[in-house]
């Protein structure tokens, strides 16, 4: 490799490192899909599961990855590679709430410590049975949901420096028997960048350079 190239070649190599260091980084760290980590049939602690008014009573305060066969899934929308459904007990088909309607909220909390605000977005899908609406930090974002089909939700805005906390508010309507709830949330996308550049990460963009700025002097003398 003649020098000329050998200086492009370490350019586009310290450039595709720069970016595939960003891209890494752009990604909300904590925004995980239902079920994303975890095996069917475990906790998904990802996911704090709160009775606010109802029968289910979740399992140690979180819900469990659902196996994904069998009722309620006739109806649900059935589980992918990517999201699964999470329900209060191992038991998906369990019927909650026969005299009084259940109201249900699904958390996750994510950091945005040393993010720029005014960068940070997200967006996705979700699925509940049987009714809810989603609030970042508070602030609703996303109504009208169901089980068969996905509802989108997203935000560009609202978010807090430090912890952050997403809130999937599901209802489950009054029903004598047959009348299980759960929940599915997928992202589809997530950005937040830091509010200045990592110190290592420009340490090893300029020692690069400096590398490379070397070589070129001593080939020019």
């Amino acid at each position: 490799m003649n020098f000329k190239n050998f200086v492009v070649a370490s350019g586009l190599a310290l450039a595709s490192a720069g970016a595939s260091a960003a891209a890494d980084l752009a990604w909300i760290e904590g925004l995980y899909n239902t079920g994303e980590v975890f095996f069917a049939g475990e906790q998904d602690t990802n996911y704090a599961f709160t009775v606010i008014n109802g029968t289910a009573t979740g399992t140690g305060g979180y819900g469990i990855v659902s196996e994904g066969v069998g009722f309620p899934f006739n109806a649900w929308s059935a589980n992918s590679a990517a999201s699964s459904w999470l329900t209060p007990s191992a038991n998906a088909g369990q019927s909650y709430d026969p005299s009084s309607e259940g109201l249900y909220k699904w958390s996750i909390s994510f950091d945005l410590s040393g993010k720029n605000l005014s960068s940070a977005s997200f967006s996705g899908r979700w699925w509940a049975d049987n009714q809810g609406y989603v609030q970042l930090n508070g602030v609703t974002i996303s109504t009208g949901v169901n089980l068969s089909s996905p509802t989108s939700f997203a935000a560009s805005s609202g978010f807090v420096a430090g912890m952050n906390t997403l809130d999937f508010f599901v209802t489950n309507f009054a029903q004598g028997s047959g009348n299980p709830t759960g929940v599915r949330v997928e992202f589809l996308d997530s950005y937040a960048v830091a509010a200045v550049p990592e110190p290592e990460s420009w340490a090893l963009i300029v020692a690069g350079l400096a590398v490379v700025g070397a070589i070129a002097r001593r080939r020019i003398g």
